[in-house]
């Protein structure tokens, strides 16, 4: 549950659909997670154990997970901003499937007289439960990117990059645990693993800084269009700005006016950011689709928060 009100965190400026995010969730905590069970369960009757952990768990998990974001850059393009979004979305699918996992592997614990099974809680649930979050945000900040590019090769070339890379430490992670009675584990835990979550992180906070500062940015230009009232340019210029508009509307409308309200500042912040986008030609022929139907929900919004 922290990872995910990290996530949700992360992504408030412009929260992405519910039905989205919990889509996402889902697709980890079942698709990618089933498939990933066949298959590793397959590799391991027929190769071992040890092929199963280090060479079919971190390639075939990875490409299940990331199918969901390579099916978003394809086909809902619209709702990736850039690398904001593309971890939100990644830690949403990769929260899923460890969840499920986690589930799984405590029950096979509790259920062995073989195995600690409190030490599987302590390793899997406080020690390292951003492990699985940490392997496919590499693969959001790549489906990030390539959003914000245009041509056909950027869209293939750069998730597929961040895939690699996510196999990659996903397999030196699970190999930590299996070469030498898992000696190297804390080793590679605290070298290279704690170390790149630390910069993930940091770089996820940047790039949000970033977010506040296109929004900034567009506003005045939306407000001297006549998009937006320019008594709203302040209200909607930092996020305790908005939390006092949208509390303000809920004590003269209740939920309702609250929601209405929120309704309008995400709509605001989208327009924002495509606005951004197309300026930088990082749109190509969507475009003015695009930017009609950000205006005509804009234009439903404004009506519904009055």
């Amino acid at each position: 549950m922290l990872l995910i009100g990290t996530f949700l965190w992360l992504d408030r400026w412009e929260p992405e659909p519910g039905r989205n995010l919990l889509f996402a969730f889902m697709w980890g905590a079942g698709v990618a997670t089933l498939g990933a069970l066949l298959i590793n369960s397959a590799v391991g009757v027929t190769y071992g154990p040890a092929a199963s952990a280090v060479i079919s768990a971190p390639v075939v998990e990875e490409a299940l997970k990331g199918a969901f974001l390579v099916g978003m850059l394809w086909f809902n393009r619209r709702q990736l901003d850039g690398i904001v979004d593309g971890v939100v979305y990644a830690g949403m699918v990769a929260a899923g499937f460890a969840f499920v996992e986690n589930i799984l592997y405590l029950g096979r614990a509790f259920d062995s007289v073989y195995t600690d099974a409190w030490l599987t809680f302590v390793l899997r649930g406080v020690v390292t439960p951003f492990a699985h979050p940490l392997f496919t945000v590499f693969i959001g900040v790549a489906v990030g990117l390539a959003a914000r590019r245009r041509g056909f090769w950027n869209a293939v070339l750069l998730p597929a990059a961040g895939y690699v890379v996510a196999v990659a430490l996903h397999a030196l992670w699970n190999g930590a645990a299996v070469w030498d009675d898992g000696s190297a584990f804390f080793s590679i835990y605290f070298l290279v693993m704690v170390p790149l979550f630390v910069g993930m992180v940091v770089l996820a906070l940047w790039k949000r800084r970033r977010e506040r500062r296109i929004v900034a940015e567009q506003l005045p230009r939306f407000a001297a269009a006549g998009w937006i009232g320019a008594d709203e340019v302040a209200w909607l210029s930092s996020m305790r700005a908005r939390r006092r508009w949208r509390l303000a509307a809920g004590a003269r409308g209740g939920r309702s006016a609250v929601r209405a309200v929120a309704a309008y500042q995400t709509v605001v912040t989208e327009l924002a950011f495509l606005s951004d986008r197309i300026s930088r030609g990082m749109v190509g022929h969507d475009a003015p689709r695009w930017h009609a139907e950000v205006m005509h929900e804009l234009a439903a919004a404004r009506c519904g928060c009055r």
